[in-house]
């Protein structure tokens, strides 16, 4: 096999099979023609050296594969490459947001390592992070190689702009700080409206870290072990997870494309009413059977173990008190048991008024 036959057969390796036959031919007629008139103009046969620097000069391989590739040579073209960018610089700052708050609650928590602690955090935001980045970039060149444009690339209005201050660190700080500043940035007085899709990105993102979280994919410590005294309590799901696992991830994944929605059609009241209250629903169902479990976690230290569970025998005000006296593993078990009655009764209530409202919404539109 000669030299051009194996610089063709490199270039229709790229390409598809129903046109490498004409592409490379094309390409053989070029490669002869430009020896031969290389070979006239020295008045001699070419030496391989001179050969290679012709090809060279032609192009490598997958460079001249990608002239003859239809649809877009690059993941994130030029068009969608800044909405991509503010969609990581957002999604960054919303996990860097989520994880100074679980390592706060670590510290506080009074970790016998603290620098452990906060490697781990460090560990687990930068893995986050890198996952958020993948996902965007494919989801970014699905766009990108099927073509597919959402209506916001073209059909944005000024009055939407002020989500873009999620990818502005400065905005974020005096939002925090709760300064003037903050107040003329987030709240003009003026007469334009706030974004009415803004509170829907939010619910988007912490719904999608939850999916996240859910399936494995996120990883946060303090959710796998309790610091009690220095020594780790480990904490395991009961049964009821494991067969509310796909109920579970479907509804949040319901719930994601109920506010993805909203985000692009803020003003589709009766739209969204209409598929928010079979949803609350489900939210409903779900409070239920998990209460109904009775029991949701098991604490271990050593050979020590204590169940969180409980009914709603525990909605009483003086439960929510904290237990004088040792902090032993049973007691810490007790107090998660009521905060979880309670947490699953303040989910059914707000469920029940999410209903009511999204039933008046419906009917006033």
């Amino acid at each position: 096999m000669d030299m051009i036959d194996r610089y063709l057969n490199a270039v229709a390796a790229q390409l598809p099979q129903d046109e490498r036959a004409d592409i490379t031919a094309e390409l053989r007629d070029l490669i002869l023609s430009r020896f031969e008139a290389k070979e006239e103009e020295l008045g001699r046969p070419m030496t391989e050296d001179e050969r290679e620097t012709i090809l060279r000069e032609i192009g490598h391989p997958l460079v001249v594969a990608a002239r003859y590739r239809k649809g877009p040579d690059s993941l994130v073209g030029p068009e969608l490459f800044p909405y991509w960018l503010f969609g990581v610089k957002a999604g960054l700052m919303v996990l860097g947001a989520v994880h100074a708050i679980l390592l706060l609650l670590r510290l506080v928590g009074g970790p016998a390592d603290a620098g452990q602690a906060i490697a781990q955090a460090f560990h687990s935001f930068f893995g986050a992070g890198l996952t958020l980045i993948g996902v965007a970039t494919l989801a970014a060149a699905i766009f990108e190689h099927q073509g597919i444009r959402p209506a916001f690339l073209t059909k944005w209005r000024v009055k939407d702009l002020g989500a873009l201050g999620l990818s502005d660190p400065a905005a974020w700080g005096a939002s925090m700080a709760g300064t003037e500043t903050a107040k003329a940035t987030w709240m003009p007085k003026s007469r334009t409206k706030a974004w009415p899709g803004g509170e829907y990105l939010f619910s988007f993102l912490a719904a999608g870290m939850f999916v996240l979280w859910w399936i494995g994919v996120l990883h946060f410590p303090p959710f796998s072990a309790i610091e009690l005294r220095g020594q780790d309590a480990v904490v395991s799901a009961a049964p009821v997870w494991s067969t509310l696992f796909a109920p579970i991830l479907v509804y949040a994944l319901i719930q994601m494309s109920v506010d993805l929605n909203s985000v692009f059609r803020p003003h589709a009241v009766r739209l969204r009413a209409l598929a928010r209250i079979p949803i609350a629903l489900v939210g409903l169902w779900l409070t239920w059977r998990i209460s109904e479990a009775g029991h949701w976690f098991t604490l271990t230290r050593g050979e020590e173990t204590a169940r969180v569970a409980g009914d709603w025998s525990l909605l009483d005000p003086n439960a929510l008190q904290w237990m004088e006296g040792a902090r032993g593993l049973a007691d810490i078990a007790s107090t998660l048991s009521v905060v979880m009655v309670w947490a699953l009764a303040i989910s059914a209530l707000s469920l029940i008024c999410s209903m009511a409202l999204n039933l008046w919404r419906l009917a006033r539109g």
